[in-house]
């Protein structure tokens, strides 16, 4: 069959496919995890005094081991095993070449002393400790200028014992900012997997100007009103593979981060390429996942699909302000399931928190091609609170295939935002009814075979058949 070429038939094509490549070919930071790769030298930390009562304090130990193990890193790597028992510890650093492997019913304790969490400099991208000026504790965990680490295990227990800093937060009676449990620096090659983390102090995983990071199979566990306790948070990071996750805090699951203000606009290390996958969670507070508010660096190529929110305050959301600069673009969010979420999708343009009186107000960020497709829920009160900024509008954003039982009487809020539809139920609101056609595809980042395939069947010859 000979096949006809219009002019503007050929100009479609080469704008859809012109947007495909770069998506299709972009290499994917998730793969199987090798986590019980066997390293040469292996080692127990109870073969440098450790005591598993609980009550011993072990931070000497595990520093002892890992110095001894630093020696093997030119050979082949090393792993320091902790077997079954609660092992009581303050901070200490992890090194290259390194498997921490928990055992079963191993558990690593957080000393409740604030005094066993030393205090560093702030990252530099956020100019002081994201809540108190100054400095700010050091995770548990915590490692720089590494490669090649492995945090694993027999689904043993990282414990932060977080209520006294939770606790400490809510009485103003802290001097620096609290700790992460888990904090990677500078690294690369990192994999977390096989593990249940509970009770951080702060954030609980937070990779941070990192490249090449796998988050797999993890448990993250905190009380629903614990303050601040977000799952997993990718900083200015790049190449993260996030999968097969259960989150269940006082904050969001996953917030995708890259600076705050003047300080995250002067680093300039954006977050990038980041996989989010088969994630289960619940918070009551926030959301399941988020987008800021600090991503002064700027944020983009994020792709989520197959999760599961539920008893939660929002589904996806995404949090700037004036000030922020940076950018969010090309976003991609998709089969997702909703039960008894408050707020299916909200966009928050004025999130304010500014470290300091420094910032400049009229540093806006841009947001833009952002897509939602394959959502369903049910028992959700607002299908979409999504408020922009004046004068600096959202702009592409485009939701398919979107079916929503509500039950507010105003199910769709917006302001200063543009975009486009298809299929969506409620309807949603007047700066997004604009039926997605063949002329917006290069504006609607990733946007699935099936609309594609249901434009080429409902809108005429626009797309050549071949």
């Amino acid at each position: 069959m000979r096949r006809s070429f219009t002019p503007v038939g050929v100009l479609l094509v080469l704008a859809l496919f012109s947007h495909v490549p770069r998506l299709i070919k972009g290499s994917s930071p998730c793969k199987r995890a090798n986590s019980a790769a066997i390293r040469p030298h292996s080692v127990s930390i109870t073969e440098f005094g450790a005591v598993g009562d609980g009550v011993t304090l072990n931070t000497k130990a595990f520093q002892n081991a890992i110095f001894y193990l630093n020696s093997f890193a030119d050979k082949g790597g090393a792993k320091l095993f902790v077997p079954a028992g609660q092992w009581l510890t303050g901070s200490f650093d992890l090194i290259s070449h390194l498997t921490l492997w928990l055992d079963k019913d191993a558990v690593i304790l957080g000393s409740t002393n604030s005094d066993d969490w030393p205090v560093v400099d702030p990252l530099p991208s956020y100019g002081r400790g994201r809540e108190l000026p100054g400095k700010r504790h050091r995770s548990l965990i915590y490692g720089r200028n590494l490669t090649d680490v492995v945090i694993t295990g027999d689904n043993g227990t990282i414990d932060g014992q977080g209520s006294n800093w939770w606790n400490w937060f809510h009485t103003k009676t802290l001097n620096y900012t609290r700790p992460h449990l888990v904090e990677l620096m500078n690294s690369s090659g990192i994999v977390i997997s096989n593990l249940t983390f509970i009770n951080s102090p702060f954030w609980t995983i937070h990779p941070v100007y990192c490249s090449q990071v796998i988050v797999q199979n993890v448990t993250i566990r905190a009380p629903l009103d614990s303050p601040n306790t977000d799952g997993i948070d990718p900083d200015s990071s790049d190449d993260v593979c996030i999968e097969d996750c259960y989150i269940s805090t006082g904050d969001d699951l996953i917030a995708i981060k890259s600076g705050w203000d003047e300080y995250g606009i002067s680093y300039a290390r954006p977050c990038r390429n980041i996989i989010i996958r088969r994630l289960v969670g619940q918070t009551r507070t926030s959301a399941g996942i988020a987008i800021g508010s600090e991503m002064s660096g700027g944020v983009s190529e994020v792709h989520a699909e197959n999760i599961q929110f539920y008893n939660s305050n929002t589904g996806i959301r995404i949090k700037t302000s004036p000030g922020r600069g940076g950018y969010v673009r090309d976003i991609y969010i998709s089969n997702i399931t909703l039960t008894d979420v408050k707020i299916a999708i909200r966009f928050t343009g004025h999130y304010g928190e500014h470290p300091d009186e420094h910032y400049d107000p009229e540093a806006l960020p841009t947001v833009e091609r952002i897509t939602i497709e394959d959502i369903a829920g049910d028992n959700i009160q607002y299908a979409g609170i999504l408020e922009g900024i004046e004068g600096d509008s959202f702009l592409n954003i485009c939701l398919s295939n979107i079916t929503l039982n509500i039950t507010s009487k105003s199910p769709w809020n917006c302001s200063y935002i543009q975009g486009y539809s298809d299929s969506v139920s409620p309807e949603t609101c007047e700066p997004l009814r604009e039926s997605i056609s063949p002329y917006h595809y290069s504006d609607c980042y990733n946007l699935s075979s099936h609309l594609l395939n249901s434009s080429n069947q409902n809108r005429g010859t626009w797309f050549l058949s071949w």
